[in-house]
Formats: structure tokens, C-alpha cells, sequence
């Protein structure tokens, strides 16, 4: 039986190995009919000739990923065990895919294929709509791309709005003031911000009007001129709400929208904004669509396996006799 040994270089093996073993658990399951033995700095293998040449490269993928990052996760190794053996995306515009740097020492970057197809359409689209199921990074990568305009003084001002669509009648008992009341709806597109800029900063931006966090619905009748501005859960908008929000561009303005057909809260019967204007502008100049899918997602590993069980049909039940 062929065997190979591959030797682990520039990357610590508990990056590599995981704490009581548990990455190199993830890595054998991708590779069931493969003897993998690890003897510290080595991996052993022993299988057929194609299985070790598909080892090998995602083994290289890995050790290329953590020079390049400087970090890797579980989801990480996940991703680059289902992604095949095609190379990291390449970013002719940028370094080494940075977006922006955040608090912390944190580095926001394009993580997977389809985010940086999102970074470049943003670069070369005044609109871009981004789509895909959750944990794909849409709204974080759309908020970095804000975030970066701003600080490179491309736009005046953020603005982040989502509809309040899950609120719905029940908003009159939430407590507060109106602020209070919609904040915890908006509070994913907070979260964003608190990674990207520092906390007092980012403060000064909300007082000041620099960077706005709103509900749809404080849209209406205004005109955005130098500004960033993201509609986050677009699937909850009507089509005469999408075409109020898509309306409101002013000169120098920058659009993303972002959202997932598949979990739509509108009412029953009530078609998507979202769905609509996919439909409607998939072929015009100017305006971008990205569509994003499991294997762009970077939240725990378990989640990609989770959409994948969604997206099975549903089987009949047989009917009782």
C-alpha cells in the first residue's frame, strides 16, 4: 500500500493538531480511507495514490492559510477540507485580502471566494446585492467594506438599516423609547461595528451622525449623498419598500444589499422585495449579484452541515393506516 510522509512546517501543531486531537478528528473524517498516524512534526499516510495526493494539498491549503492569517479555526480546516483543492482566492486589488483592520489586533478579511467576489463588485459597483444562507459573512463583509470607506474618506458618512419586520405589532409592548425598542433588531449590525472600530470613536460616529444605525422605515423621503449604505435582511422587505430604499441613492453613493430568500418573515402571501429585484436586475449594467452558499460559511462547523440538511427535500410521511 503507497504511503507518504508530509512534514508540518511553519505552523505550531496545536494549530494544527487541536487541543486532545479534536482538528486532526475533523481532518479524518474527510479522509475515512486514509491511515493517518501524526508523529510530531510528520504525518504518516497510507492509502491509495489519489486519496494521499488529495491529502497532501489540503494539507499544504492549511499551512498556507496560517502563513498567510496568522490564525486558523476549526472552521477554518472544515472549509478547506470541503472546498477541494482549488487555491485561496486571489485579490489583485488589496492586501492579502485585508478589508480593514479592527480592534484588537483583529484583521478583517475576504475569508472565502464569493466575499471577495463581494469585495470586488463593491469596488466596481455603485449597487451590489449579496445573497446567501446564514453564517456567510454578507453583512460582516458588506459592514467592512462601510467601515474601510470611511476611514479612506471615500463616503461621508455609514448607514446601516434593517426592516423591522420581526417586530411587527408586538413593538408597542417591547420596552423604552422608540431608540430602545428597534435596537435589538438592529444590534447584529452594532456587533459589526464594535469589531471594526474603537468603542469611543465609534460613539463619537453615532452622536455625530456619521455612522447611523435605522430601521427601513426612516429611509423614506430622504436622499443618501456620500454615503455607504447597507440594507442588511432584505428578504423582509415588500417590492414597494425595496424600491423606496434602492431610491434613495444620491450622488456618490455606495449600496449593498444583503439578505437570505430562504428566511423570509414577511406575512403570509406577501412577496419579497429582495427575490423581486434579483429577478429584475440580474442583467443590468452597474448592478452586481453575488450569491453566496454553504460552503462560504465561517460560523461553527456544524452550521454548514445544518443548511445542507434544510436544503434536502422533505420526505412524505407515510400515511397512517
Amino acid at each position: 500500500m503507497p504511503e507518504k510522509d508530509i512534514f508540518i512546517e511553519d505552523i505550531p501543531l496545536i494549530e494544527l493538531y487541536g487541543i486532545n486531537d479534536s482538528r486532526m478528528h475533523i481532518i479524518k473524517e474527510h479522509f475515512p480511507k486514509l491511515k493517518i498516524v501524526a508523529r510530531g512534526d510528520s504525518l504518516r499516510i497510507s492509502g491509495s495514490h489519489e486519496s494521499i495526493e488529495s491529502f497532501s494539498k489540503k494539507i499544504m491549503r492549511i499551512q498556507e492559510h496560517y502563513r498567510k492569517y496568522g490564525v486558523l479555526s476549526d472552521a477554518d480546516i472544515e472549509r478547506i477540507m470541503q472546498g477541494g483543492d482549488s487555491p485561496e482566492p486571489n485579490n489583485e486589488t488589496g492586501e492579502n485580502h485585508v478589508i480593514v483592520y479592527g480592534n484588537n489586533g483583529l484583521v478583517v478579511k475576504a475569508r472565502t471566494v464569493n466575499q471577495q467576489k463581494m469585495v470586488e463588485a463593491s469596488m466596481k459597483n455603485d449597487l451590489v446585492f449579496a445573497v446567501g444562507p446564514a453564517g456567510t459573512g454578507k453583512t460582516y463583509t458588506a459592514v467592512a467594506l462601510a467601515v474601510r470607506a470611511l476611514k479612506n474618506k471615500e463616503v461621508r458618512k455609514i448607514i446601516l438599516t434593517r426592516p423591522a419586520v420581526e417586530a411587527g405589532e408586538s413593538l408597542g409592548f417591547l420596552p423604552g423609547d422608540l431608540k430602545e425598542k428597534l435596537d435589538p433588531y438592529l444590534q447584529p449590525l452594532y456587533d459589526a461595528l464594535y469589531d471594526m472600530l474603537p468603542g469611543e470613536k465609534l460613539e463619537t460616529y453615532l452622536e455625530n451622525k456619521i455612522i447611523e444605525v435605522a430601521p427601513l422605515a426612516f429611509m423614506r423621503g430622504r436622499t443618501l449623498n456620500n454615503a455607504f449604505v447597507i440594507l442588511d435582511e432584505g428578504q423582509n422587505t415588500t417590492e414597494n419598500q425595496m424600491k423606496m430604499f434602492l431610491t434613495r441613492m444620491g450622488s456618490s453613493a455606495k449600496f449593498i444589499v444583503t439578505g437570505d430568500t430562504t428566511q423570509t418573515d414577511l406575512p403570509f402571501k406577501q412577496p419579497s422585495g429582495l427575490i423581486h429585484a434579483i429577478e429584475i436586475f440580474k442583467d443590468v449594467p452597474g448592478i452586481e449579484l453575488i450569491f453566496l452558499d454553504g460552503s462560504d460559511v465561517v460560523r461553527h462547523k456544524l452550521v454548514r452541515k445544518i443548511l445542507s440538511i434544510y436544503a434536502e427535500p422533505r420526505k412524505k410521511k407515510a400515511p397512517k393506516e
